[in-house]
């Protein structure tokens, strides 16, 4: 058995403390979700337990020989002149052994050189490194990639899909232990689906942050929450960590105000008998024992935040009409003849494969893209709201947090401003930031909350819940459910979608197909189409080769045939010596003079032979039967 074992973990940015005595231990079979709001520390504890920064204490043993990978959440910029070259770096840790390889080949012949050469090449063919061609095209074929982009430059692609090839890379090395900082980011559903089923299948053990519910359900089997520094272990998946984290909250809360009760009583007997010297020593005990006490504190998620929507007028019943839509860049024809109505109250979710026109449909139903070919018009009194995966780009860097969104807020939601931005994770201090000085992330969540934040009947959403933790999605979700108007967004959060979704649009290619209902029916009808295109890709190749099936099966049952009729002629060949033998045996038995001068013996021993006779006639009869049949052929 593996293991990893993490003990005394501290670690501290200035005076703001991070990790705190932290300790854990994982296995081959852990497959761990790291959670907790952002910036409370997940990737600082997965890059200190891959020594990528160094902890001011920990203490860190492991298996010997094991090993350890770890894919950081944004940042990379992948080895390699090409796709297929900068995933083949997956397999760096066989190039000692590759070298040593070449070296002896060129070294002079020798018995110990011929051994140590074929030690080294079972040990690299063992290890699947002679193989590799075909994991690598596995892994990007799963991930997204196709056969063509193999050998594209790595710099052709987007910093999306440069961080699938880091991830495939990561994959590759097939670790003891990998350690995935936001891996389903920039993961459209087919990609989420290959990498649920190669965690699932995987060998080693693997801790991963991730902010997809139903991707953490799939995949893991324990939850480690980091709140405040501190680590604490929840075994089942994310639905069963949220019961336990409730029933703790509920106690915790009840242990809150039993202690508020407690603190309230001792202040009033203190205050009330300050200055009375017959109690002075009553007094002073009580305001010892207030010093002492270790009082419990609510954390951020304890407290109950929640977001609405501005109200807006209602719109007709047809809110969007999209007639013989064509769009095209070049060559590239992205959509032809493209048809839909969009009902009031609808929340239409567009998926699929990521290059397949999702964001670029958004643009042009916002008028953000006005270059296309057919028609796009609007129900009566429709306003819309749009959300663009580049709307950051339009927050004023010289605001505070706060003045950005009071900017645009009506008067009336300016008193719960800042229980917005609290839904948004922007609390105490954080307000009162300049936007310069914000994340890329912070602010996406700050455009997204600005886009919400306008009266509107239509919102046209491109991935909101990117850069948004759990318990933020939730309160999205939560705040769209409850809206009257009409959502259109692209997600391939399944969570977000199997809850939200009243229809869906799936993308794949040039291939357009709408699903009417909920996620469940969508994932049903997939896999019935899946598995309808398997049947006649069967069919199909049945048919192709029919010919070549059938010689090939004729001929693999007569080698069965020969081989069967070949054990059988041996069989026989030994019966009949060892009849031959047993007849010997019985005609000498006959001969001798007790024997026939009895005449009860002599017909006993004459019977016994005439059977034997009688099984080697028969098993003559068969043998001869079957060298024809051989000789035949």
């Amino acid at each position: 058995m593996v293991n990893l074992q993490v003990s005394n973990l501290s670690l501290s940015f200035s005076d703001r403390i991070i990790l705190s005595d932290i300790s854990f231990s994982l296995s081959e079979k852990s497959r761990v979700a790291l959670m907790g709001s952002n910036g409370c520390g997940k990737s600082t504890l997965l890059k200190a337990i891959s020594n990528n920064i160094e902890a001011e204490s920990m203490n860190i043993a492991i298996s010997k020989g094991a090993r350890v990978s770890y894919l950081p959440q944004s940042d990379i910029v992948p080895e390699g002149s090409n796709v297929y070259e900068a995933a083949e770096h997956g397999f760096d840790r066989f190039l000692t052994k590759v070298e040593q390889l070449r070296r002896l080949e060129e070294a002079d012949a020798s018995m110990k050189t011929a051994e140590s050469i074929s030690r080294l090449h079972e040990e690299l063919d063992e290890g699947g490194y002679y193989s590799r061609k075909r994991k690598i095209e596995q892994v990007l074929l799963g991930l997204g990639f196709e056969m063509k982009d193999m050998a594209r430059p790595v710099e052709d692609f987007s910093g999306g899909y440069q961080m699938r090839i880091a991830l495939a890379k990561v994959l590759l090395e097939e670790s003891d232990f990998l350690l995935l900082d936001e891996p389903t980011n920039y993961l459209d559903i087919d990609a989420l689906t290959y990498l649920e089923g190669f965690i699932k299948s995987y060998s080693g053990g693997v801790v991963l942050v991730s902010h997809d519910q139903d991707f953490i359900d799939s995949t893991c089997s324990e939850i480690f929450s980091l709140e405040r520094g501190h680590l604490k272990a929840y075994k089942g998946n994310y639905e069963s960590y949220l019961r336990q984290r409730e029933e703790e909250k509920a106690e915790l809360e009840r242990s809150y105000l039993r202690q508020r009760e407690e603190i309230e009583k001792t202040e009033a007997f203190i205050e009330r008998f300050r200055y009375k010297a017959t109690k002075a020593k009553q007094v002073q005990s009580r305001i010892k024992a207030l010093e002492k006490m270790d009082q419990i504190e609510l954390g951020e998620n304890h407290k109950n935040v929640s977001f609405t929507f501005p109200e807006a007028s209602r719109s007709g019943d047809d809110v969007l009409i999209i007639e013989n839509l064509f769009k095209a860049y070049g060559d590239n024809i992205i959509y032809d003849d493209f048809s839909m109505l969009i009902n009031r109250g609808e929340r239409v979710a567009i998926t699929g494969r990521n290059g397949s026109g999702k964001s670029t449909l958004l643009r042009m139903l916002a008028g953000a893209d006005k270059d296309y070919k057919g028609l796009i018009r609007y129900g009566s009194n429709v306003k819309i709201g749009y959300y663009a995966q580049d709307s950051s780009e339009s927050i004023n860097p010289e605001n505070t947090v706060l003045e950005e969104i009071e900017s645009i807020a009506d008067t009336r939601d300016i008193p719960r401003v800042r229980n917005m931005l609290g839904a948004f994770l922007f609390s105490g201090d954080d307000v009162l930031k300049k936007c310069s000085v914000l994340s890329g992330g912070e602010k996406s969540r700050l455009a997204l909350l600005k886009i919400l934040m306008h009266p509107a009947n239509l919102l046209i959403l491109d991935e909101p819940t990117n850069h948004l933790d759990i318990g933020t999605k939730e309160i999205l979700l939560n705040a769209v459910k409850k809206f009257e108007g009409t959502v259109v967004f692209v997600s391939h959060d399944k969570h977000f979608i199997s809850h939200l979704a009243t229809r869906i649009l799936y993308l794949n290619g040039k291939e357009r197909e709408e699903y009417i209902g909920d996620w469940d029916y969508f994932n049903y009808k997939l896999k019935e189409k899946e598995e309808k295109f398997l049947s006649q890709k069967s069919e199909k190749k049945a048919e192709q080769s029919s010919a070549t099936k059938s010689d090939y099966e004729a001929d693999k049952a007569k080698k069965n045939r020969k081989k069967k009729l070949e054990r059988e002629l041996s069989e026989l060949e030994n019966i009949i010596s060892s009849l031959e033998d047993e007849i010997n045996a019985l005609e000498k038995e006959s001969m001798k003079s007790e024997v026939y001068s009895d005449s009860a013996k002599i017909t006993k021993v004459m019977g016994e032979k005439r059977e034997k006779e009688e099984e080697k006639n028969k098993a003559e009869e068969r043998w001869l039967s079957i060298t024809e049949e051989l000789e035949s052929e």
